[in-house]
């Protein structure tokens, strides 16, 4: 695959030259930049709102400020940055879509041929046992959405986004947070491309361009690095609900299967195997159209046991009988996997800043009972819409985006799930019965609210508490290697340039993870981007592969001693997903 080196410096110029790249756009005009200048060396550009990822809360801002700018009859420049290849590229989801926000921001969707199409025909609720699926009822209301791409659905948004006059560029991947001279955020900066592993500048090095907004919302989804510089310096965390947040992995791929077993909109969503009663997680199984299949697992990070490989448990969950037979004789279309907020009400922080805000999987509204994170980021990155506007046209408070946020559907849909996700700290029976007790009896209305256990990184034993988990090989019929699944994910790093993925501590993995943990990286990522080889004197030795990295985070979140930092590589790198 051919890369490009795709700079906004070179863009606006017009002086370079590069050869396409896989899933390259038209080069930006910046077209609604009201202002261009230099700075330390860097070209800079000036929008009235410059918004960070092109998901489902990013796009759904940009719509939004456009809509009320045309209701009032006065304009304002939106710029949308997205570090995928295309948008969409980096967005996986389940996905059973719940339309309420999209109803609310584009209330003709259903005529404007939104990747929309599917609605849930069954809802099943399976307990799997290693041989067995016990069907029970299902604690899901399904009715009236639907089964959905969410990485085709946020296409179709920005191009919505488009006709309404926002920039969108993808390709971009913003690196660094911009401050004035009062330390307010105007906006950011992408980074530098064309720098090689060791730091000296290639020929065709380029500047990075800094974005300099009146606003600047953040919408780089789940563990987004801007977003959690943002949390932190601002004590936005502690300004909140209080509490750390919680994460999981999803891995998921999506099949093409034999015609006989497709039912369009049927879902299925499992628990118990092959997890163990201490292991919070389970699947999904969703029939899309066109005899697509999508299937997946989702393992909480605050798993105790080193030696658990979620990429190996998604593979172990696929030789169930009930699971291999819907496989046997389809093919696998895409892999990959994205890490998700767990947290819920307790873990929302103040989602705003000097400058800007936090909208969607970035503060984290994912309502964990229903699986569903999509229509609450989109609310999110509306109401953070209309706070945006009416501070920069009516001279109003970014505050407002925090009070009307609480008084929003989401603060109540997050609020009566808040004790779902914690009541499984307790393990699975007692997570299950409570969390029963809590929808079926008192609707969400207990008197108390849990708080969330240690987090995910100081949950991990030692791995002298357990055993070496021994995974069946696999069989290449419904089962892979990591190699095979990558291949399918359309992962593509520069490989000259410098590492994404940085040790704050270089000796940690050989001092302390591998003799005290056993090397837990090189198993909770689901991309073997780390692995422990041995040197020429047969010590071990940490290894990252970093073009693997499928920017999942899982990384970020999981590591014992929180030592390795995921930064954003070159713009465009990474997955290539087209139906996630």
């Amino acid at each position: 695959m051919h890369r490009v080196l795709r700079a906004a410096a070179v863009a606006a110029s017009g002086i370079a030259k590069a050869p396409a790249r896989r899933h390259s756009a038209p080069m930006p005009s910046w077209g609604a930049a009201t202002a261009r200048w230099f700075s330390a060396g860097r070209e800079a550009m000036s929008y009235d709102v410059v918004i960070v990822g092109a998901g489902p809360a990013g796009l759904a801002a940009a719509i939004r400020l456009k809509q009320l700018c045309r209701a009032a009859d006065t304009d304002l420049s939106v710029c949308v940055l997205e570090k995928g290849a295309e948008v969409g590229a980096h967005v996986l989801s389940g996905n059973v879509f719940e339309p309420r926000a999209l109803d609310e921001l584009i209330p003709n969707w259903r005529q404007e041929d939104a990747p929309v199409r599917v609605p849930v025909s069954s809802d099943k609720f399976w307990m799997l046992t290693k041989n067995k699926a016990w069907t029970l009822p299902s604690p899901f209301d399904n009715r009236g959405n639907y089964v959905i791409s969410l990485s085709q659905l946020v296409r179709w948004m920005s191009s919505k986004a488009e006709e309404l006059g926002v920039e969108v560029y993808p390709g971009f991947a913003a690196s660094e947070i911009l401050y004035d001279e009062n330390q307010m955020v105007n906006g950011v900066a992408t980074n530098d491309v064309g720098i090689a592993k060791d730091g000296t500048k290639r020929e065709i090095f380029q500047s990075g361009v800094e974005l300099r907004g009146r606003i600047t919302l953040l919408a780089e989804g789940c563990r987004g690095s801007l977003s959690e510089k943002i949390i932190t310096n601002h004590k936005l965390r502690e300004t909140g609900q209080g509490q750390h947040q919680t994460y999981a992995l999803g891995i998921k791929e999506v099949w093409e299967i034999e015609e006989g077993k497709h039912k369009p909109g049927c879902v299925v969503h499992t628990v118990g195997w092959p997890l163990d009663m201490k292991t919070y997680g389970g699947s999904f199984l969703y029939h899309l159209d066109d005899r697509q299949l999508a299937i997946g697992l989702v393992v909480a990070l605050n798993y105790r046991n080193p030696f658990l490989s979620p990429y190996d448990e998604f593979q172990k969950f696929k030789q169930h009988p009930a699971i291999r037979t819907l496989l046997e004789g389809g093919t696998v279309l895409q892999y990959g996997a994205r890490t998700l907020n767990e947290g819920g009400f307790q873990s929302i922080p103040n989602p705003v800043f000097p400058g800007g805000a936090i909208i969607g999987c970035s503060a984290g509204f994912l309502n964990v009972p229903k699986i569903k994170g999509s229509h609450t980021a989109m609310k999110s990155g509306m109401l953070a819409a209309e706070a945006t506007f009416q501070t920069l046209v009516e001279g109003t408070s970014m505050d407002l985006y925090w009070e009307n946020l609480k008084k929003s559907w989401i603060w109540e849909e997050l609020y009566r799930s808040r004790n779902y996700r914690p009541a499984f700290e307790y393990g699975f029976v007692p997570g299950m019965a409570l969390s029963a007790v809590e929808h079926y009896i008192f609707n969400g209305k207990l008197p108390f609210t849990l708080k969330h256990g240690k987090p995910d990184h100081e949950a991990t034993d030692m791995a002298n508490l357990h055993s070496p988990i021994q995974y069946p090989k696999p069989d290449g019929q419904v089962s892979f290697d990591v190699p095979s699944s990558l291949y399918r994910s359309n992962t593509n790093h520069e490989h000259n340039q410098p590492p994404h993925l940085r040790l704050k501590d270089p000796t940690i993995p050989e001092s302390v993870n591998l003799p005290q943990y056993a090397g837990p990286e090189s198993r909770y990522c689901p991309a073997r981007v780390y692995e422990y080889v041995s040197d020429e004197n047969g010590d071990q030795k940490l290894h990252i592969n970093a073009q693997n990295c499928l920017h999942c985070k899982a990384c970020d979140i999981k590591d014992p001693k929180q030592n390795i930092e995921w930064t954003v590589p070159e713009g465009g790198g990474g997955p290539g997903y087209t139906v996630m």
